[in-house]
Order: C-alpha cells, then sequence, then structure tokens
C-alpha cells in the first residue's frame, strides 16, 4: 500500500477547494490580432487580480476574429470599422461595446521606392493588393473616389499581408495597401513610399465587440475586462516608447518598425457617442456605394453604450 504523509492529507482539501474555486470563476474568452490588447495589457500591468479567468485567442484577421465570435468561440475581441461592416452585413450577434480612436494615417498605400507611382492618378490600371473588405480596401476606395476615378480603374489583388510584402518586393504588384505594422514593416525595412494614407478618408476608430450572448451573461467580467482595457491604452500613451519595445517583441518586428507603428497610431479610448456612430454609417454607406457589400446596413444597432460609465470608471 502507497503510503501518504500527513501533510499532503491535511493539504489536499485546500488544494481541491482551490480547484473548485478556479473551476466555478466565470470564464472571458477574449479573440485578439497580434500586437492587439494581450501584450498591451501585459506590458501596462492592469491583469493582477482577475475575479474571472481570462481565455485569449489569436487570429490572423478580423474575419476569422469574427467566425470565431459568430460560432461561440469566444466572447469579445477586437477588429476595425471596415470588418465591422462586415459582421453588420453578415447579420453577426455581435455589439461595439467599447471603441479606441487612431490617426487614420496609420492605415496607408505604399510603393516600391524606385516606382514611377507617385499620385493616386497614377495608380489607373495598376494592380493593388489588400485583403478584401479590410481597411487597406476602404482606403484605396476613398482614395480613388475623392481623386475622380472608379474601382475598376484599379485592378485589386486579394491576398494576405504576408503574401502582398512578398509580391511587392518582387513587382508581382505595383502597390500595396494596408495598416500599421505591415506598412511600417514595408516603409522602415524596405524603403517602400507613401502614395496616400487614411488620415482624411478614414475614421481610425476600431471596436471591442461582443456577442449579444456575452453581453447578458458575463456583462461583469466583461465590464472590468473593458475597464482595464482602457487603462492599458493610457499607459501606452503615457510610455510610447516601452509600449514599441513590447509590442515589437510580441510581433518579432524591429523596435524601430513598433515605434513608427505606435508614434503613428496614438490610440486612445473614446466613449461610444453620436458621432462615434455617424463616422461608422458613413463607412457602411460607402461601402455600400462601392459595391464591397450588397445591401445598405444601418449600425446604429450593433452599439451598445451601457459599458460607457465601467469603461471610464476612476
Amino acid at each position: 500500500m502507497t503510503r501518504i504523509s500527513r501533510r499532503a492529507l491535511l493539504a489536499a482539501p485546500f488544494v481541491l477547494g482551490a480547484r473548485r474555486v478556479l473551476a466555478a470563476s466565470p470564464v472571458l474568452r477574449i479573440g485578439d490580432q497580434r500586437g492587439g490588447a494581450q501584450p498591451l495589457m501585459e506590458a501596462a500591468g492592469v491583469l493582477k487580480d482577475l475575479p474571472y479567468r481570462l481565455e485569449w485567442s489569436q487570429f490572423a484577421g478580423a474575419p476569422m476574429l469574427l467566425e470565431a465570435l459568430n460560432a461561440d468561440a469566444i466572447d469579445a475581441g477586437s477588429i476595425g470599422d471596415a470588418p465591422f461592416v462586415s459582421g453588420v452585413a453578415s447579420a453577426i450577434s455581435m455589439r461595439a461595446v467599447s471603441v479606441t480612436q487612431a490617426d487614420g494615417a496609420v492605415t496607408s498605400l505604399v510603393v516600391p521606392r524606385n516606382s514611377p507611382i507617385h499620385t493616386v492618378a497614377d495608380l489607373r490600371g495598376r494592380s493593388i493588393a489588400t485583403l478584401r473588405g479590410q481597411t487597406g480596401h476602404f482606403l484605396v476606395l476613398a482614395a480613388l473616389d475623392r481623386a475622380g476615378m472608379k474601382p475598376t480603374d484599379v485592378h485589386f489583388v486579394f491576398i494576405a499581408p504576408s503574401e502582398a510584402k512578398a509580391a511587392l518586393a518582387a513587382g508581382s504588384v505595383d502597390a500595396w495597401a494596408t495598416w500599421g505594422p505591415y506598412i511600417a514593416l514595408a516603409t522602415v525595412q524596405d524603403g517602400a513610399r507613401e502614395i496616400v494614407n487614411g488620415r482624411d478618408l478614414m475614421s481610425g476608430q476600431s471596436y471591442m465587440v461582443a456577442s449579444n450572448a456575452a453581453i447578458s451573461a458575463r456583462r461583469a467580467p466583461l465590464a472590468d475586462f473593458l475597464h482595464r482595457l482602457r487603462l492599458a491604452h493610457d499607459w501606452g500613451l503615457a510610455n510610447p516608447q516601452t509600449q514599441a519595445q513590447v509590442w515589437a517583441q510580441q510581433m518579432g518586428f524591429p523596435v524601430a518598425v513598433g515605434q513608427v507603428v505606435i508614434d503613428t497610431a496614438k490610440t486612445r479610448t473614446v466613449a461610444i457617442d453620436d458621432h462615434v456612430v455617424a463616422a461608422q454609417q458613413r463607412v457602411a454607406d460607402f461601402f455600400y456605394k462601392a459595391h464591397v457589400v450588397p445591401q445598405a446596413q444601418v449600425v446604429a444597432g450593433y452599439f451598445d453604450r451601457s459599458f460607457n460609465g465601467a469603461v471610464f470608471a476612476a
């Protein structure tokens, strides 16, 4: 017969009790993208003493995150204004529960250093790599519209960022439109030139979206998480160099790239209000006008303002 020490017998109830408490704790499942909320919150030190268990899932992009949200694989996750339109068009059961505002210049269209392209008009007849329905796609469509051009004046090549970077370097495409980290990588490492950015063309808004089920069943942990996320963004604004180092380490990019991304974005948390909703409605209207989504969308019902108080609590 195996001997069990008296100390082990005395400790067993406490261990089992701790396991029961852990098992009984609420669980909040958050979807994230590389360089997103998780490394920022960890670096800011805002994830201590959580009254619930936090489970992170990493996604390659917003479309995959939205699929997971729709399948009830996660409770909430962060997406940009363009993917938000896709989520609404797909009737995903979700609401935006908090908002961050960044400089629209974080999304940009670049060309190789020696390219003959110098203006948006020079893009006529050229191939542009981007992701369909994402921020880069929106930027190109908006830039063409402002220049009096049509979407058919260019040739879109819808490929992932990793493939697009290689295609641009190889000359397989003439230009590349995407967001922060990939643009910074192309300009810092490869010397790519910017033709246009989204500063005056895009809302710069991103959202933490939560499923309706999570809003109902996990309101308390969700509200607490959103508050901690706001504190993390405040910390990032106050500590841009440290944030850039953490971001670069998590992404596997040079710190110089991280510094460009952080300095350009200047991401801050804002309250969900009429201005936020109106800005998102303009994005939805433009995507419908450009035939990216098949039907006109009304986005107001996809915002939940009830978390504003928790987000900005002292």
